[in-house]
């Protein structure tokens, strides 16, 4: 087990068997400030565990390597996009991770996706005696939300752009000198993605025209490629997950469900994304409902799941040279 693997302190990469193919589980385990486990990420980090324990007799059989590959801050840095540029995938033959959900899913379709962190500087004033003397930074902010949602009817109904602000100001009575926030900008095509940032961008650029307030910006290191499962992969996942009782239904990727940087690991291995519901439809993710039941009986069943399919699934791989073609085949005459 490697610690602080690709210099990142909390990610890990753990090794076992030798020769290929080479087949990695990734494991995240971020929470979300103020909820949790909203999204799951305990049951994805012990799904992957128990999978790379599970398989370890089968590669001392057959041959080849098992990989967990620990991935943090999947919610806000796309830690798996900075390992993907580090090498942490480099000789991987297949990626797998299963994410508990509201509907079971073989393959989920999913956003480009782009941090933005935006910070307005104005000037203080007493915002009674002397409101005039004052640039209102706050204000310039409120104006460039105003910009957006107007910017929201003329944009694709599968895009998104939506945001916080970090710092508003620290008393009524005194002019904002100083307002932040962050930002993320997605759309389903990454050529799309530049476009949709520019013009949001615009909207920043013109309420800092407006109030007169100095606009500062920056884009997040890490954008997130669109998931790109891999179908063979996937319909062997699947055929596994049947034989436990859990059939998963036919994949419908016309929908957008989020963002995820496993598209970054999908755009150069082939990987799978396939979803387990551990709570009804109505439940949505982020939610504390949602954190509530990553530690229910629910959650522990799709994790046991998830870690089964995924070490069966790896046994077909370690196996099966004629599944191991036909993912690589799906893979390359997918493009990178």
């Amino acid at each position: 087990v490697e610690q602080g693997s690709c210099g990142l302190p909390t990610a890990f990469r753990a090794e076992y068997g030798r020769g290929q193919p080479t087949i990695a589980f990734l494991a995240e385990y971020d929470a979300l400030p103020g909820i949790g486990h909203g999204c799951g990420h305990n049951l994805i980090a012990a799904a992957a565990v128990g999978a790379g324990v599970a398989i370890r007799e089968v590669v001392d059989s057959f041959g080849g390597r098992v990989l967990v590959v620990g991935t943090p801050s999947e919610e806000a840095l796309g830690g798996k996009g900075l390992m993907v540029q580090r090498g942490a995938f480099d000789g991987v033959d297949a990626a797998m991770m299963v994410h508990p959900g509201s509907r079971d899913a073989l393959a989920n379709a999913s956003l480009a996706c782009a941090t933005l962190e935006v910070e307005f500087l104005g000037r203080s004033a007493h915002a009674a005696a002397r409101p005039e003397e004052g640039v209102n930074a706050l204000e310039t902010m409120v104006l460039a939300f105003q910009a957006i949602n107007s910017l929201r009817q003329h944009i694709r109904d599968t895009d998104r752009i939506h945001g916080v602000i970090t710092h508003g100001g620290d008393a009524p009575n005194v002019v904002p000198r100083f307002c932040a926030g962050k930002f993320m900008v997605r759309a389903v095509e990454q050529e799309y993605l530049e476009v949709l940032k520019e013009r949001v961008l615009n909207c920043f650029r013109a309420a800092a025209t407006a109030s007169g307030a100095e606009l500062n910006f920056c884009w997040g290191e890490v954008q997130y490629a669109p998931m790109r499962p891999n179908l063979a992969l996937g319909q062997a996942f699947a055929d596994n997950l049947a034989s436990l009782g859990r059939p998963l239904p036919a994949p419908n990727l016309r929908r957008p469900f989020g963002s995820t940087d496993m598209g970054n690991v999908s755009r150069v291995v082939p990987g799978i994304h396939p979803s387990i519901a551990i709570v009804t439809p109505d439940v949505p993710p982020h939610s504390p409902e949602f954190a509530q039941a990553a530690s229910s009986p629910e959650g522990d069943g799709a994790m046991l799941l998830g870690a089964k399919g995924m070490a069966m699934t790896a046994v077909d791989l370690l196996t099966n040279p004629g599944l191991l073609e036909a993912v690589s085949r799906e893979f390359r005459e997918a493009g990178a």
